[in-house]
């Protein structure tokens, strides 16, 4: 590209030679060759004085174009903001301005005002040292016939004008003197004029600038302009909208000030601390607090009427006053000792569990004798699902008290017990407190769910916490840490539910008295399931009983196939399971009344989980014990083996814990030292590996009970001889051959029951726990007691002595 030279800027636009002569200023004629000034982001128009503020890289080529006579620049917008100022950038159509004064901008960048003269389009662009210069060529004068047409368009942007003259104020001023001074005669003029007003993009408005035909000009204006009074309408809306809400927001704010003055002058309401310490005021006279709370009470009152609301002290005051006067002091519900009550509200909760419902009704007896049932501590131990937070419920519904449930399990905060010190922020009462205050009463059924899994970490033993609580000697001046004040709870029944004692704290156990559900036998789960589970599946399914019906026979054969565990639980859950695929039928299309016999358990249910006839294999070295476990008593097949081998050994598997392992140790010992008592050679171990297994080998498993039955299992390897079919047993074995006592009879006997057992053996010392038992769990069993193992061997493999 070749470079401009200071001459080639002498060339002026001159008057026709055609045309009429007149006088032309010098300063009026417009260069063909311009400086040009690139300016972003849209056009200017012909006709118009602007200030415009030039960057510190162009004043060179202001200056330059000031130095000429014309002082005229060639403003011209580039096509992409981002880029450069280069020709390739430039748009082929510009304006002439006239610089009429330089002045100081904001900042070190200088200002020019400049009038626009006239539309120039570019010709070739070469680059000077000031910048970018350009030939340039105007639009020859063409006269130009104002037809009704283009008064129309005219007219059309006039009334435009006018619209958008209401909508912006903003412009206002700027339109309403253009309009006093322009006539149709210069469309042209005012479609330049309408276009510079609206806020159009850049490329909408060099459009315009480009397009010389004043008729084609005027009606692209005319589409802005009516874009414009739209934009300008929605801006006027947008905008009252917003004046509503905030004139509405101001208006309801000033009303509810006024009105809080009102009632403040006529003594309708009080500031919001004498609001508080009314509530708390009146809360007191309802109470009966001990001379400590009082004191204490009365203490913090003063302090508090003191205290200014924006005071960070005045909400832990606030919130320990709350509390000091929520709690139930002195309020007491009436008991009820009504042991007929009693009973039916238990026999309609609950089926069976007749020994917990006696030594209930006796204890509501003793309360209604002594006259209060203070300082008692119930502990309901069973396995899941047997009832024991619902017989919890049914106590608390049969005495008239209140009732409060919260779980132990996991629980390994002291501070869940005692509370937190109000020093720490959020700091809470524990969860004794928090039960008083939502009962609303000071003698409350408060049940400790889980109380068996209880933990303990470093923030402390919820489990020693518990002690102050369960004691009577203490408990009735339990002093929480939040309070920090006595509180009475030796009024409150605590009854506590477990699955085993083993892991509860000894000192806590001794403050509390054990009452164990052991489970259910078939014949009171089939019960449970027609008079409780059923009906709540089809409520909880909406189903009704018109729609689906399951008989007994189908019943018997879910709980003894698929449901044998101690609860009903799992029998609860494969009934749902039922009334979910009835639903599914019923759903699908019109049916009659489904009914579940016992050919169509295994569509809904599945295969069978048990069989029955799986636990009394008839093979030699298989001798089926009892255990009782966490989950209530079971069944479990020990196994016994012996494999030819130089030397001798004994191994055992499946999981045994220490005491198990000791147990089978006894045992072997004892077989080998008696083989020729029981018939075998005395050589028998010298050259064989006896291994003992008990299956479930993915169940951990311990205690001494096994010991006759692993003792039996190997005499009967030994043997080859099988014990009595449908035989269980259980029972502790010493080395001399002793047969000790064992715990948990009544869970056995009903795991016995359950699996089809017919023939038990028992230590001759449990025979009176066995004579407790309910005649129910007896009927149909045989029960042999042994003192020594040879009792055992005799009934084990039914042999008759003369």
């Amino acid at each position: 590209m070749s470079e401009a030279t200071k001459e080639d800027f002498n060339t002026e636009k001159t008057p026709d030679d055609s045309q009429d002569a007149h006088l032309v200023l010098a300063s009026e004629l417009l260069p063909t060759r311009l400086p040009i000034l690139p300016i972003r982001p849209r056009p200017l128009f012909p006709g118009f004085p602007i200030p415009l503020e030039v960057g510190l890289e162009q004043v060179a080529l202001v200056q330059h174009a000031m130095e000429y006579a014309s002082k005229t620049l060639g403003i011209v917008l580039v096509r992409d903001p981002n880029g450069s100022d280069i020709p390739e950038n430039m748009h082929r159509v510009g304006v002439a301005a006239k610089i009429l004064k330089a002045f100081q901008g904001e900042g070190e960048a200088p200002g020019i005002l400049i009038n626009s003269v006239e539309r120039f389009t570019v010709g070739d662009i070469k680059k000077a040292e000031f910048g970018m210069v350009a030939d340039v060529k105007y639009p020859e004068p063409a006269r130009l016939e104002i037809n009704e047409e283009l008064k129309a368009y005219a007219m059309a942007v006039i009334t435009t004008l006018k619209d958008l003259v209401k909508l912006n104020p903003l412009q206002s001023e700027a339109i309403k003197m253009f309009l006093s001074r322009s006539t149709f005669d210069d469309p042209g003029r005012l479609a330049d004029f309408a276009a510079n007003l609206t806020t159009a993009n850049g490329a909408e408005l060099q459009e315009v600038l480009e397009t010389f035909d004043v008729p084609a000009r005027i009606e692209r204006v005319l589409v802005l302009l009516k874009r414009e009074v739209e934009i300008s309408k929605l801006h006027v809306e947008i905008n009252k909208q917003i004046q509503e809400k905030i004139s509405g927001q101001q208006r309801e704010f000033f009303l509810k000030e006024q009105l809080k003055a009102i009632k403040k002058e006529l003594g309708l309401e009080k500031e919001g601390k004498t609001t508080e310490i009314e509530k708390f005021q009146e809360r007191l006279k309802e109470l009966k607090l001990n001379e400590e709370a009082k004191k204490v009470v009365d203490d913090e009152m003063d302090k508090f009427q003191l205290l200014e609301p924006h005071s960070p002290e005045y909400a832990v005051s606030r919130n320990y006053l709350d509390w000091l006067t929520a709690l139930p002091w002195g309020k007491f519900s009436k008991d009820s000792y009504d042991v007929n009550k009693a009973r039916k509200i238990l026999d309609r909760d609950h089926y069976g569990l007749e020994d917990v419902k006696d030594r209930i009704l006796e204890f509501i007896a003793v309360g209604k004798l002594k006259g209060d049932i203070s300082g008692s501590i119930l502990c309901l131990v069973g396995p899941p699902g047997v009832g024991k937070t619902s017989v919890g419920r049914s106590i608390a519904d049969a005495l008239g008290r209140n009732f409060f449930r919260f779980s132990l399990g996991g629980m390994r905060d002291e501070a869940e017990i005692k509370g937190h010190r109000r020093t720490y922020i959020g700091a809470l009462p524990g969860k004794f407190l928090q039960a008083m205050k939502t009962v609303g009463t000071s003698n409350p059924l408060i049940m400790l769910d889980e109380i068996d899994k209880i933990g303990a970490s470093f923030q402390g033993d919820p489990a020693s916490a518990l002690l102050e609580v369960l004691d009577p000697e203490q408990n009735y001046a339990f002093r929480d840490h939040y309070l920090d004040v006595p509180f009475d709870l030796s009024n409150v029944l605590f009854i506590a539910t477990g699955n085993q004692l083993d892991t509860i704290p000894r000192p806590l156990l001794d403050r509390m008295e054990i009452i164990r559900l052991s489970g259910y036998i078939a014949e009171e789960k089939l019960e449970i399931a027609k008079r409780y589970l059923i009906p709540k599946a089809l409520e909880s399914n909406g189903l009704k009983e018109n729609q689906i019906g399951i008989r007994k026979d189908a019943l018997k054969l879910i709980i003894e196939d698929y449901a044998r565990e101690a609860g009903v639980r799992n029998l609860e859950n494969l009934i749902k399971k039922i009334a979910r695929k009835s639903v599914m039928t019923i759903v699908r299309g019109p049916s009659g009344k489904i009914v579940i016999s016992k050919n169509e358990v295994e569509s809904y249910l599945g295969k069978p989980v048990f069989t029955a006839d799986e636990m009394f294999e008839n093979i030699p070295g298989v001798v089926t014990g009892l255990a009782w476990t966490n989950m209530g008593g079971a069944t479990l097949q020990i196994e016994a083996t012996a494999v030819n081998s130089r030397n001798k050994g004994f191994k055992q598997t499946g999981q045994l814990g220490a005491v198990m392992v000791e147990s089978a140790d006894i045992a072997y010992s004892y077989v080998m030292a008696h083989l020729e008592q029981y018939g075998a050679q005395p050589d028998f171990f010298d050259k064989r590996f006896v291994h003992i297994h008990v299956p479930a080998g993915a169940t951990p498993k311990d205690g001494p009970s096994a010991g006759i039955t692993m003792a039996t299992a190997l005499i009967s390897m030994i043997l080859q001889k099988p014990v009595r079919k449908r035989l269980a047993m259980t029972g502790e074995l010493t080395l001399t051959g002793q047969v000790l006592p064992i715990g948990g009879v009544k869970e056995k006997v009903i795991a016995a029951r359950r699996t089809g057992c017919k023939f038990l053996i028992f230590p001759e010392s449990n025979k009176k726990d066995y004579a407790e038992l309910p005649d129910y769990l007896k009927k149909d069993l045989t029960v042999f007691y042994a003192s020594r193992y040879a009792d055992v061997y005799k009934h084990a493999f039914n042999i008759r002595t003369s």
